[in-house]
């Protein structure tokens, strides 16, 4: 388990981690402090994943195509 505060993590690191944490509560072989202290490393873990989806679904823009087929801009993609 990593010591980086979750806040300075990629999305990438926190999700590698975060499965991390599953694996270790699923098997069960944790002692009760331990599983309490990963079950708060997971929510805090899963929020920072769900922050940064939601930043980059923010960024995400539709390519608009002209009548020409060539692109002729971005939009805000739907349902962001």
């Amino acid at each position: 388990m990593s010591e980086t505060p979750v806040s300075e993590m990629s999305f990438e690191t926190a999700m590698a981690e975060l499965n991390e944490v599953v694996s270790k509560l699923e098997r069960g072989d944790v002692a009760l402090e331990d599983s309490i202290a990963l079950y708060e490393r997971g929510a805090a873990l899963k929020a920072h994943c769900e922050a940064k989806l939601k930043e980059a679904e923010e960024k995400v823009e539709k390519i608009t195509v002209g009548p020409d087929g060539a692109a002729a801009g971005t939009t805000k993609a739907e349902g962001v």
